[in-house]
């Protein structure tokens, strides 16, 4: 079958696999919590990059296949045309999408307050307490600070993510972006599919927001972060106060940078800037 890609991407905690298990009730649609495609591709590009032993004898339009057949190999088997590939990283690579599917592809990228991000991570920590996780070293899970500032540095889960999708937002190809906030995903969900269908230009489709189903347990009890991508069946907004310290919840706020779209043509459905 030809596939459609499209992809989710944004930051961690934020609801991509929330989206992933609504989209996927859409009978021509799949989608699923991250794959390693971009992973495949950008490791197969540094083996067929200038200075690798086979350089000179792969040229431009084989890459081009080769990169191409990763996306068709890897979901061969989906009898569905339209395929949602998630990852966070994919913000960080929108001219090679570009350069592999032209401008026939959007990403959709979940955003949230980047404070509530690192407050759901330190949620998790703290509901398994007698399971230490593999997403923090031993040195970096000491304290609610040095668990903050691991998830917030250049290769940790969000600090990573977050400059993939500000890379995205300020750049060229901009304007295949449409920046979901998680609160509006969750409070307001019929509106927030519609305007996604909108922004892929796809005929619109009766989602059933009181049965959401999805199950990735196994994973997360591996990762050591059970809960990590549960997903409550009632699509609905639930308030709570943070877990982090004050001086921590303001400082992760500040980062919210899509809250001042100027010199982005990314789409937005989100909060406006206090």
């Amino acid at each position: 079958m030809q596939h459609h890609y499209h992809f989710i991407a944004g930051l961690p905690r934020s609801g991509s696999t929330l989206l992933a298990s609504i989209l996927r009730q859409n009978p021509d649609f799949h989608a699923d919590m991250s794959t390693p495609v971009a992973g495949f591709i950008t490791n197969l590009l540094e083996q067929m990059g200038s200075g690798s032993e086979f350089a000179t004898s792969i040229n431009a339009v084989q890459r081009l296949n080769i990169c191409r057949a990763i996306c068709s190999g890897y979901y061969q088997d989906v009898e569905k045309q339209i395929v949602f590939d998630t990852n966070r990283q994919w913000t960080a690579k929108l001219n090679l999408l570009n350069t592999l599917f032209g401008n026939d592809f959007k990403v959709i990228c979940l955003v949230r307050n980047p404070a509530w991000v690192m407050d759901s991570f330190e949620r998790i920590y703290r509901k398994n307490s007698l399971e230490f996780s593999r997403i923090y070293s031993p040195a970096s899970r000491q304290n609610v600070y040095t668990r903050c500032e691991h998830i917030a540095s250049n290769l940790g889960p969000f600090g990573s993510a977050w400059a993939a999708l500000k890379e995205g937002f300020y750049g060229e190809f901009s304007k295949q972006l449409l920046l979901l906030d998680y609160d509006l995903l969750v409070s307001k969900p019929e509106n927030s599919l519609a305007l996604i269908y909108q922004f892929l230009g796809l005929p619109s489709y009766q989602h059933d927001f009181e049965n959401v189903t999805y199950n990735a347990s196994e994973f997360d009890k591996h990762l050591g972060a059970e809960g990590l991508h549960a997903v409550k069946q009632k699509v609905e907004f639930t308030g709570r106060k943070t877990v982090l310290p004050p001086e921590l919840f303001k400082k992760y706020s500040d980062m919210a940078f899509w809250l001042d779209p100027q010199g982005s043509s990314a789409s937005l459905i989100t909060q406006k800037a206090p």
